[in-house]
C-alpha cells in the first residue's frame, strides 16, 4: 500500500483535490482510501438509528455492516491522540493508494497544497522549506510561492497531473509496516 499526505491550511484546496484525485486513481484501476484528520467532535451516526442508540447505550465498539458497506464507530472512555499510523494500522490492507488529508506535523511523504490568497488576504504560510517530508507543492499560482523552491511544482487544478506524479514516484509512497505498522494500543484510550 502506498500513502500519500496532502498539507495545508484550511481553504487551500486540501479536500477538493483529494476528492478529485480518487476517481483519477480509480480509472487507472486502483483501489483508493482516505484518511482524514477531524479537528473536534464528529459523528458519522444519527440520533434514532439502532447503531446511534447501542452507542449511546454504552458499547465500545459498534459495526455495522451490509452488502455495500461496513462502519466502525468507536467510543474512547477517555480522550484519546492517534498517530495518522495507527489509523492506518486499522485499514484494510489490500488498497493501493491511502490519501491522507491533514496530519501535517506526520512523518507521511507529503504534497504541501498552497492557494495563492485573494486579493485582501494575506498570504499563509508555507511548510515545504522546514518540512523535509513535503515531496512536492501543488498550487494554483507557481510564480508566486512565497518562497523558491526546489521541489516539484505541481498544478493544483489538474488532479490528472498530481496523479501522474503520484504514479510516476509510487515507490517512494510505499508505506513502510515494520517501521510505522501496528494496531491501536491494547488499552484503549
Amino acid at each position: 500500500m502506498k500513502v500519500a499526505g496532502f498539507a495545508g491550511f484550511s481553504g487551500s484546496g486540501k479536500t477538493t483535490l483529494v476528492e478529485q484525485l480518487i476517481p483519477e486513481l480509480r480509472l487507472r484501476g486502483l483501489r483508493v482510501s482516505v484518511v482524514k484528520h477531524a479537528h473536534h467532535s464528529f459523528d458519522v451516526d444519527h440520533p434514532g438509528k439502532d447503531t446511534y442508540r447501542h452507542r449511546e447505550a454504552g458499547a465500545f465498539e459498534v459495526v455495522a455492516a451490509s452488502d455495500k458497506r461496513l462502519m466502525l464507530v468507536r467510543e474512547f472512555e477517555r480522550p484519546a491522540v492517534l498517530s495518522v499510523h495507527h489509523l492506518l494500522a486499522e485499514l484494510y490492507q489490500g488498497v493501493d493508494w491511502v490519501l491522507v488529508e491533514g496530519f501535517k506535523e506526520s512523518d507521511l511523504l507529503k504534497i504541501e497544497v498552497w492557494r495563492h490568497p485573494e486579493a485582501g488576504q494575506t498570504a499563509r504560510p508555507v511548510r515545504y522549506p522546514d518540512d523535509d517530508f513535503v515531496v512536492a507543492v501543488a498550487t494554483d499560482a507557481p510564480g508566486q510561492l512565497p518562497v523558491p523552491t526546489g521541489l516539484p511544482v505541481l498544478d493544483l487544478n489538474s488532479p490528472s497531473a498530481v496523479a501522474d506524479f503520484l504514479m510516476e514516484h509510487a515507490h517512494r509512497f510505499e508505506y513502510d509496516w515494520e517501521l510505522h505498522g501496528g494496531l491501536l494500543p491494547a488499552t484503549a484510550p
